[in-house]
């Protein structure tokens, strides 16, 4: 294996561990698709099982030989930067998980009328910002028979290192992609009914059904749209929905944080046999 020492912080090699932003890493190959980075073994593995290529690896030097060996054995070409954790927090700024890093190259997005086919359940989101949130609900759509996750311009990067480190990998797992060119919701949302799908908003409003509503449950085809933390969705979207969805509260609690809400809307949703 190609074992590198670091010996020097400012060496160029690790600006993208270390003194690029996640924007200038979805940008680095442009017009060529970026890289994004990868945090701990178990992620890392999932990754490259759906087919991501390595760049390099940054490693705590204690893990070379133990919880880290298996994935760098797979790619003894691949540059394989360490150093001890003290180094490592201040080269990067923080702890990392499990003491290793990958970073890897990006791959096509797939169309939207590829990851709808066959696709019962399928998840929207709305300007969701947060990559924490972002992450939570890709490891709830996967764990709980959602089959797509489609995103407007507005969401945070799924391959934010945040928000593969908070999905757990599932990410890599679920297929995904932004809504690209189209105007959301309008267009957006035409789309998807021509695919044959009820747009689902999960929003309070005068006219919400409850999340167990029975015509809502018997529906073939499903696109549950949530929307960004505080605001929720916006007005024209729940206008345009087929169902405005509620889970209904006690204690006066008025509402959850999107990722919990989107935990509870897809395992009442899900098409279970």
């Amino acid at each position: 294996m190609s074992v590198i020492q670091i010996t020097d912080l400012n060496d160029p090699q690790l600006d993208i561990y270390a003194r690029l932003s996640e924007g200038q890493l979805l940008h680095y190959y442009e017009p060529d698709l970026g890289i994004f980075i990868a945090e701990s073994p178990k992620v890392i593995q999932t990754a490259f099982e759906q087919g991501y290529e390595p760049i390099s690896f940054l490693v705590e030097d204690r893990h070379i030989k133990t919880q880290a060996k298996d994935i760098i054995l797979q790619y003894q070409d691949i540059p394989v930067y360490t150093a001890s954790f003290d180094v490592l927090k201040q080269l990067t700024g923080f702890g990392f998980t499990r003491g290793m890093l990958c970073a890897m190259r990006r791959k096509p997005l797939p169309a939207l009328e590829t990851i709808c086919d066959h696709a019962k359940r399928i998840v929207i989101l709305e300007n969701v910002m947060n990559p924490t949130n972002v992450g939570a609900i890709f490891r709830s759509a996967a764990a709980l028979n959602m089959d797509a996750i489609l995103l407007s311009k507005g969401c945070s990067d799924p391959l934010y290192r945040r928000s593969v480190r908070v999905s757990m990998g599932t990410v890599f797992q679920i297929p995904w992609t932004f809504l690209g060119d189209d105007t959301w919701p309008a267009d957006g949302m035409h789309r998807l009914k021509e695919l044959g799908y009820k747009n689902v908003a999960m929003a309070l409003t005068d006219r919400s059904v409850s999340i167990d509503d029975e015509a809502l449950m018997s529906e073939d085809k499903l696109a549950i749209i949530l929307g960004t933390e505080g605001d929720g969705l916006c007005q024209e979207t729940i206008d345009a929905c087929d169902y405005t969805v509620k889970i209904p509260m006690a204690h006066g609690v008025d509402s959850l944080n999107v990722a919990a809400a989107s935990a509870v809307a897809f395992w009442q949703l899900a098409k279970r046999k």
